[in-house]
């Protein structure tokens, strides 16, 4: 079996947004643990419009040309760690906009976090993804990346500067991951949705 595909989401969407720094710190990590196959996968490059499919997820019967392109993308990786900042006690409205567009894409897949904020370090945001994305039967790792006061990882050069709980944090993280990605990955070897493997959009595709 091929090594597994663990895909960095990073959740900002903003100008002027830290998130892409701590997903290239979190993604170097990932690398040198030597687990996965690893990618990331930027929501602000994505790009995905406020949720404009007529049928429900489930279903599968796009009519977007960018859902069809989320979809086969989603569907490929076999966990995900979700980069995310904490807006107002919760998380942003993108990255539930980008889990909202499908359904079974997201099932048996392991997830993990890397969030920050200020004292509570993102992790109000985790306590909601963590329902959303149980709803979806994904299954969320007790281990996670929680960073307080983030300005303060962040040198002159932008550069990330990671203490040792971080570093601790994130090895234990993708330890985890990689022995529950072992236990799903013969949930979501089932039969191909089409007969090449692709998602059968409705027709017709609406670009």
């Amino acid at each position: 079996m091929p090594q597994p595909i663990l895909a960095i989401v990073i959740g900002s969407t903003r100008p002027g947004r830290i998130g892409p720094k701590f997903a290239e710190w979190f993604r170097e990590r990932a690398v040198a643990q030597g687990g996965f196959a690893v990618e990331s996968i930027d929501l602000a490059r994505v790009n995905l419009p406020l949720f404009d499919e007529p049928n429900h997820p489930r279903l599968r019967q796009y009519v977007h040309h960018h859902t069809i392109e989320w979809s086969r993308r989603v569907e490929r990786v076999d966990a995900f760690v979700f980069v995310t900042p904490e807006y107002n006690f919760g998380y942003n409205a993108a990255l539930k906009n980008a889990i909202d567009y499908l359904s079974e894409e997201w099932a048996n897949k392991a997830a993990g976090f890397v969030s920050y904020g200020g004292v509570a370090a993102g992790t109000r945001a985790v306590q909601q993804l963590k329902q959303v994305l149980t709803a979806l039967k994904m299954v969320t790792v007790a281990e996670s990346v929680n960073i307080p006061f983030f300005s303060q990882f962040i040198d002159d050069a932008g550069h990330v500067r990671p203490n040792d709980a971080m570093n601790r944090a994130s090895d234990a993280m993708l330890e985890e991951l990689l022995r529950v990605t072992a236990l799903l990955r013969p949930q979501t070897a089932g039969p191909d949705s089409s007969p090449n493997g692709a998602v059968q959009p409705a027709e017709p595709v609406v670009a």
